[in-house]
């Protein structure tokens, strides 16, 4: 056979295998420049979602993400996360993720196991459904560096340089570690092509530690967002950077008083209606995403009853939001 039409043959044959793959069973790394998006918070964003969750008499817990993938309308919504024989996929090359948190740190593909105990596949956070949503749009590689600690206030752990006073250690660790990460891509990331990179987003979810402290935290919260955005721009030097801020979802108990927590709703989003912030941040509601004690694994409602469907549909609006920000 003539070599010209084995080489025409074989390309035809990878075209229609690439173009039959779902986009979540991508298993090769895009090119360059890389997309790097910070997500960055408390436990919650930390991922406190349950992929799994079987107690004593073998029965799936509700609320998990293997119940969800057993509803008929539901399951619909995680297709690229299943491979043929209906598990869990092996996670997607073209997103690379590097997450912190108290209890150490991980870096590798997007996977179950980013979640607050890093590595377990039984967890995950709002890094899944974003980097699916991300990358689906976009046919550069993308890495997602996640920063979140548990317990950490606005107010005086994350306190950016411009509200005055200390500026927060964990303020510092977050920008640090970005810094850190992006001048060691390629030992990181063995497969990063070297084509450089570009900032592209922030995602705040935050604000049950501020909340829980009504007196002091709660009415500085609006301004020391605002200065957290402007700063957190200018350490990165992205003037425009886009910022997409994740309403506070809780409380749910009785060591804290509700008003404050609408107080911090109020203060997330008049804060991205600001006009010098318009067309780069944008606020994102989550109440809705919230399923009911009855209907989720646990009765942690501070962590949305480690609810996976909650955490994927969160971590999928907070990536919709940014694809409206950054162009493709």
């Amino acid at each position: 056979m003539n070599s010209n039409l084995i080489k025409q043959m074989a390309i035809l044959v990878m075209s229609v295998a690439m173009a039959s793959t779902p986009a979540g069973l991508m298993a090769q790394p895009k090119k360059g420049p890389l997309k790097v998006y910070i997500l960055a918070g408390q436990s919650n964003m930390q991922g406190q979602g349950m992929v799994t969750g079987v107690p004593e008499g073998g029965v799936e817990r509700p609320g998990t993400l293997a119940s969800m993938l057993k509803d008929p309308v539901k399951g619909k919504q995680l297709k690229n996360w299943v491979d043929a024989k209906g598990g869990w996929n092996e996670g997607r090359e073209d997103v690379w993720v590097y997450d912190v948190n108290e209890f150490g740190n991980r870096h590798g593909k997007l996977e179950f196991g980013y979640g607050w105990s890093l590595g377990s596949r039984m967890w995950f956070g709002p890094e899944m459904a974003f980097g699916h949503v991300i990358a689906d749009q976009s046919d550069k590689q993308v890495l997602i560096i996640k920063t979140a600690w548990g317990g950490r206030d606005l107010y005086k752990d994350f306190r950016p340089p411009s509200s005055g006073g200390e500026v927060g250690p964990f303020y510092k660790e977050m920008i640090g570690t970005v810094n850190k990460v992006l001048a060691d891509l390629k030992t990181l990331y063995p497969s990063y092509d070297s084509s450089g990179f570009q900032i592209a987003g922030f995602v705040w979810w935050h604000g049950w530690n501020d909340f829980c402290n009504p007196q002091t935290a709660v009415p500085e919260y609006g301004k020391n967002l605002t200065n957290l955005i402007n700063d957190v721009r200018k350490d990165l030097k992205v003037p425009k950077l886009p910022v997409v801020i994740g309403e506070f979802t809780g409380p749910w108990g009785a060591d804290c008083n509700e008003s404050a927590a609408v107080a911090i709703r109020k203060a997330q989003k008049e804060v991205t209606a600001k006009p010098e912030f318009a067309g780069t941040v944008k606020f994102v509601e989550t109440h809705d995403f919230v399923r009911a004690e009855k209907d989720s694994p646990t009765k942690e409602g501070y962590h949305e009853f480690k609810n996976g469907e909650t955490y994927f549909l969160i971590g999928e609006a907070f990536g919709k939001a940014m694809k409206t920000l950054v162009p493709r």
